[in-house]
């Protein structure tokens, strides 16, 4: 029994942490009584083994119908032979009929920074009917998520969510609902991944899935969270894969996708639009004219019938009412339809279906998640501080900043935690030069169509500058902003709040507010960056800083970086460059 107990299989059935996480080595990550049939079943896969036979192996126990993995595993190991082992347990049979078991499919909804849990974006699992379905809409989703029962903000769900303060649960819904949810309510790209599990190794992965329900996990919004527990499932379905192999820090999305591709799991890959996308690719297809005609039908499709939409050619005026039509489906998605609304949509909609569609202008799908560089970052730079030299160790737990290599990333955004840089001068003096724990930036740009408010945090210790000298301290600010997009280059302004007690000023604790300014020049070869920002300090005194920064990627995963930053309080100014050597893993 004890070699039966050690086997990858049960391993997997109990959630045993094979030294994937910190927490917990060699117990189960399963923090519910119910789940065991042993006292010691937690913490000892082997008393576990032995219950569970015990509980199994009376014909018609009612222990089979909660644990029918458990059962298989038993039989196939001990040559339990019986016609219909299961027959008694009506409930499991009437839930598995609605379980479609054709295929397994990984889905990645991309990042959405307007939600803590899903910042780097989310990952769930779709079950087929077949590996050709009919429609995805009537296949349905599993999703690991925490059990916050909506009453938290932002800040204390990730407090908590750090903190394992949440229970989290498997679920199973319609995956319609959540196509909805991501990719209409939320715009939000999605990728499938089609993953080539058998239907042997999915009934696995369904059988086991039924002893999930209601059974609490702990919850932790690094490491075990819900791309981790699905990996968890999947490794019931293929133990021998040994997805859970080596120690996770962090455990985001992305590297889900990463561990299954490198497995061999994965067999094919589809990238889903959101409806703002789509609608932005074919916006982009018209001419700032027929931009601003598209609006105007939007908010009255009469104009269908003026001669300034008549005289346009056939395929330029379905492409003009496509997006017209699109945008007002957009506009009210959040709210009920109205009559007016209703009539609108349906005449634009004849207007589409009435003039002959041009060619396809579908738009290329952009890299995918995997393709980006890789989440940790490790840097040294040298530079100096008004003449003063140093040389600069910095170390990033994660995940990508506004000028990094853009490609798998969310264009405009910026998610950093736990940014630590260190600085040792030519003097000998070693200073930290900041430490971000949370640096947040979403430079949305402003269309035609569509009018998005960017915003950005910061939260953590940085030198700032004193009117002679510069001191450490500890410091909050964020508000919101706007941008736009001119070509590649891409303005953005945002009104600035900011909170900071440094020791070393008189008075050591000051609020002040202001502006920041700025543009992104985001290619391929280079990405450039350029800001200014005033702000003004309730003690009377005020504040500048303008840089300059450039990045060079010269392979995926490595980067050359430089900038240039002056700063001043009142009258006094400091100036530093620095060029550095990053590379992420």
């Amino acid at each position: 029994m004890a070699r039966l107990a050690a086997t990858p299989r049960w391993q997997a059935l109990l959630h045993i942490n094979p030294g994937a996480t910190l927490r917990g080595v060699g117990t189960s990550y399963v923090d519910d009584a119910d789940f065991f049939l042993s006292a010691n079943g937690a913490r000892d896969p082997l008393a576990e083994l032995r219950a569970t036979r015990k509980a199994l192996a009376p014909p018609h126990s009612p222990a089979r119908c909660r644990f029918p993995a458990r059962y298989r595993f038993l039989a196939e190991h001990l040559g339990w032979h019986e016609a219909d082992p299961l027959g008694h347990c009506q409930a499991y049979h009437d839930w598995r009929e609605r379980m479609p078991i054709g295929q397994l499919v990984l889905v990645f909804p991309a990042a959405y920074l307007n939600s803590p849990s899903s910042m780097f974006g989310h990952t769930l699992l779709r079950l087929d009917a077949s590996k050709t379905p009919e429609s995805e809409y009537l296949s349905r989703a599993i999703t690991f998520s925490a059990q916050t029962a909506g009453q938290d903000n932002s800040a204390l769900y990730i407090w908590r969510g750090l903190a394992g303060g949440y229970p989290g649960r498997f679920s199973v819904s319609s995956y319609a609902q959540r196509i909805h949810q991501y990719g209409f309510l939320e715009n939000r790209d999605i990728w499938e991944y089609t993953l080539n599990l058998n239907h042997d190794e999915l009934d696995w992965l369904v059988a086991h899935l039924w002893e999930l329900r209601d059974i609490n996990f702990d919850y932790y919004f690094f490491d075990e969270n819900c791309s981790f527990r699905l990996l968890e499932l999947v490794n019931v379905a293929r133990p021998e894969a040994d997805l859970l192999q080596g120690l996770r820090v962090t455990e985001l999305p992305v590297h889900t996708i990463r561990t299954l591709e490198q497995a061999g799991l994965v067999t094919s890959r589809h990238y889903r639009a959101s409806k703002v996308n789509a609608l932005t690719h074919a916006a982009e297809a018209l001419s700032p004219a027929d931009r601003r005609l598209a609006a105007r039908l939007m908010h009255d499709p009469s104009l269908l019938e003026s001669n300034a939409f008549k005289a346009r050619p056939p395929g330029q005026r379905h492409r003009i009412a496509d997006v017209a039509y699109q945008a007002l489906r957009i506009k009210g998605r959040k709210s009920a339809r109205s009559r007016d609304t209703a009539q609108a949509s349906l005449a634009l909609l004849r207007a589409v279906q009435q003039n002959p569609a041009p060619p396809d202008t579908a738009a290329a799908a952009p890299a995918p998640p995997e393709a980006g560089h890789r989440t940790h970052l490790a840097s040294l730079a040298a530079g100096s501080l008004d003449g003063r030299a140093f040389g600069e160790f910095g170390f990033r737990m994660t995940y990508h900043d506004v000028l990094d290599r853009p490609q798998g990333y969310l264009d405009g955004a910026g998610i950093e935690g736990f940014n630590l840089k260190l600085r040792a001068y030519e003097d000998g003096d070693v200073e930290l030069e900041r430490l971000d724990l949370v640096h947040i930036r979403s430079i949305a740009p402003r269309s035609t169509f569509f009018s998005p408010i960017s915003w950005f945090v910061d939260g953590g210790l940085e030198q700032v500058p004193l009117e002679h000298d510069r001191g450490l301290g500890l410091q909050i600010q964020g508000g919101p902003g706007l941008a736009w997009q001119l070509g590649h280059l891409r303005p953005y302004g945002f009104a600035v709040a900011r909170a900071e007690t440094v020791p070393q000023s008189e008075p050591t604790l000051a609020a002040g507010a202001g502006a920041q300014l700025g543009a992104l020049w985001i290619q391929k070869p280079v990405q450039l960056g350029i800001d200014f920002e005033q702000l003004y300090f309730t003690p009377g005194f005020e504040r500048q800083r303008t840089s300059l920064t450039a990045n060079v990627p010269i392979s995926t995963n490595n980067a050359l970086r430089s900038s240039c930053r002056y700063e001043s309080q009142d009258s006094g100014g400091i100036t530093q460059c620095q060029i550095g050597f990053r590379h992420f893993f």
